[in-house]
């Protein structure tokens, strides 16, 4: 089905505009405009509008108290333990990411522990606010339990997202941002969305097989963890979803693995309480020409002769980069055809002005 180009502007207005509808203050609205629209700039359309019904159903029921402001438990020269006070998870990862980098800043290294959060979006957006400031980021959260531990048949663990990002010379960086199951639940959602099937190695069917029907495996609710089967690796991805749960929910207190609420429980009378964890760090403290060193490195992947010459080797974060380039030669960013129509009730139901496009 054909896509439809949406301006970024106006992409962002009506996020923010649906936030501000259901009670959000302009602030943190547009706050979580400037992450959403970022994702589709970016290409990760699991992550953008396709998530804003999330967040207004959980302000619109009172489980999210979208204009609270997130606040310091404890913290030393170089941590923080935070509580998000239930508020929006950008307004929470803005406010964590920048303490880290302030602490960072000042002893080289922060690191800063979140309870009492939401949904945060892509785990790049804060990783590239360091890289943007010249030190390195890291960003993780827990999310609801999706993954299947390797040879489970049910879910214990979330899709755990771990992002990675460090400057370059001349404005390049290297920015990992990637879940520890095979791909994130939103990119079930979008298939579901285009009415096509999944790759096998995504998720099983509730027999612990491998499912190429995208409806059944989110109906069960079980993505495979990064790796797959156990026959090839995906003991690591369940391995590394493990660890981001240990820095985040268990380590801010936050809930964690199977008592974080489902994902087909969002959007109900259940209050999330997901833990992020922040993570800057100055290069400045280590050897000189850290952002030289890492251009050599990255100008070198790219520039190795690939197995298929139409398809060049490419660093961490440039399938975003050229995604970024698309939306603006095209002059706005370009949504399915049945996103836009999800667009459109939405905006019927909380009586704001639909999306246009071009």
């Amino acid at each position: 089905m054909a896509s439809r180009l949406v301006a970024v502007p106006e992409a962002r207005r009506f996020v923010r505009e649906a936030m501000e509808a259901v009670g959000t203050c302009r602030e943190h609205a547009t706050a979580l405009a400037d992450l959403l629209v970022e994702a589709d700039c970016r290409g990760h359309y699991s992550h953008g509008l396709n998530r804003l019904e999330l967040y207004v159903g959980d302000v619109r029921n009172g489980m999210c108290a979208s204009n609270n402001k997130p606040a310091v438990l404890k913290e030393s020269p170089s941590t923080a333990w935070v509580d998000g006070n239930n508020s929006l998870g950008a307004v929470v990862g803005n406010y964590c990411m920048q303490l880290a980098m302030d602490k960072a800043r000042a002893t080289g290294v922060g690191w800063v522990s979140a309870k009492g959060s939401n949904h945060f979006g892509i785990a790049g957006w804060y990783t590239m606010m360091a890289a943007k400031q010249g030190l390195i980021g890291m960003s993780f959260t827990n999310t609801s339990p999706l993954l299947s531990p390797t040879r489970s048949k049910s879910a214990a663990l979330g899709t755990n997202p771990i992002s990675v990002a460090a400057p370059a010379s001349q404005g390049d960086s290297f920015v990992l941002d990637m879940a520890t199951t095979a791909v994130a639940v939103g990119k079930i959602e979008m298939q579901m969305r285009k009415e096509e099937p999944i790759p096998e190695g995504w998720a099983q069917g509730p027999d612990g097989r491998p499912t190429t029907d995208a409806e059944l495996a989110f109906d069960t609710g079980c993505l495979m963890p990064l790796g797959g089967e156990e026959h090839t690796s995906g003991y690591k991805g369940y391995g590394l979803a493990l660890a981001v749960e240990t820095f985040c929910g268990i380590l801010s207190g936050a809930l964690y693995g199977q008592h974080v609420r489902t994902w087909k429980t969002t959007g109900s009378a259940t209050v999330a309480d997901l833990g992020h964890c922040f993570v800057a760090v100055d290069p400045g403290c280590f050897a000189p020409g850290f952002q030289d060193r890492m251009s050599d490195m990255l100008q070198h992947l790219r520039g190795m002769e690939a197995a298929d010459p139409s398809k060049p080797v490419l660093a961490p974060g440039d399938p975003e980069r050229i995604h970024t380039r698309l939306v603006e030669e095209q002059g706005g960013i370009p949504y399915h055809e049945n996103q836009i129509k999800a667009a459109v009730e939405l905006a019927k139901t909380i009586k704001i002005q639909p999306l246009k496009t071009k």
